[in-house]
């Protein structure tokens, strides 16, 4: 009998995701996939899974599962309380689940963004060779909510034989760092340092597709717009207002702002992680 998981609550907002869609984006189509991409590989690995399967993201925690059989879970990311039935879990370690027992998530004291994996993965039906919830593309499954059943996939690998995976805290003002973008003249000169000598807030503008950032405003030296042109993960466009955009998971392919910056992909992972409110800086890599 295949296992299968009740969305009893899915909190703020949940999605399936996995490691995305890459290189489509000369059809229009964004990778996507998990915004804190090593969380996802680290609750993946945790449970005997291949890195790339599909779990869940959930954002501040509140996700409430229900589990028809016997499971083993992880859960990373923003650190968050963890309760299975009526016992107490940890964070970044295998948890065993019974049948009928709900995994309780509570709110993440810190960071925004939590990932649920579960042994054999979550079985929705691929759409163009990924389950990743594009929400800016508006492909794959639909978000979460209370009453849906996911399938628990049966394609695992062997237990990795660990009971923890001890990391970091995530920082308070998280350092993220940054190469020069392709439109640094745009900018009067001094806007890179700028950049790198202020620190910005994030706004509550946060989603999959970026951060909206105040602080110093960044001004330009010309005016007009681009045409559209590519754009990354990790870009840091900036509109006429002069207050940077940073763009995550589901950003467009192309946008007309000028990039200033771009943040470095080995650090995406803790961008993915700002919460409305958070202070961030940048430096140059």
């Amino acid at each position: 009998m295949t296992a299968k998981i009740e969305v009893v609550r899915p909190g703020v907002f949940a999605t399936v995701q996995d490691l995305g869609r890459p290189g489509l984006a000369a059809i229009g189509i964004g990778r996507s996939g998990a915004a804190d991409r090593g969380s996802l590989r680290l609750a993946n690995r945790l449970v005997g899974n291949p890195e790339g399967h599909a779990a869940l993201e959930c954002v501040l925690g509140g996700l409430v599962l229900r589990f028809s059989a016997p499971a083993t879970v992880a859960v990373t990311g923003a650190p968050c309380s963890i309760t299975v039935g009526t016992r107490a879990a940890g964070p970044d370690s295998p948890i065993s689940v019974s049948p009928g027992d709900e995994l309780v998530l509570g709110m993440a004291a810190q960071g925004l963004r939590c990932y649920v994996a579960v042994r054999g993965g979550i079985d929705v039906p691929p759409v163009l060779g990924a389950r990743a919830t594009d929400t800016l593309g508006k492909l794959g499954p639909p978000a979460l909510s209370a009453g849906m059943t996911l399938q628990v996939g049966q394609d695992v690998l062997a237990h990795p034989g660990v009971d923890l995976a001890p990391r970091a805290p995530l920082p308070d003002v998280p350092t993220l760092r940054v190469t020069p973008g392709p439109r640094v003249p745009w900018f009067v000169p001094g806007a890179l340092s700028t950049l790198v000598s202020s620190g910005y807030v994030a706004t509550a503008d946060v989603d999959r597709v970026g951060v909206r950032l105040s602080g110093a405003a960044l001004s330009r030296a010309r005016d007009g717009e681009l045409p559209p042109e590519a754009a990354v993960p990790g870009a840091l466009q900036v509109p006429p207002s002069g207050q940077p955009i940073l763009f995550l998971a589901d950003h467009p392919v192309t946008g007309g702002y000028p990039v200033i910056a771009v943040v470095e992909e080995a650090d995406l992972d803790l961008a993915a992680q700002v919460r409305p409110g958070q202070r961030v800086r940048f430096r140059l890599a």
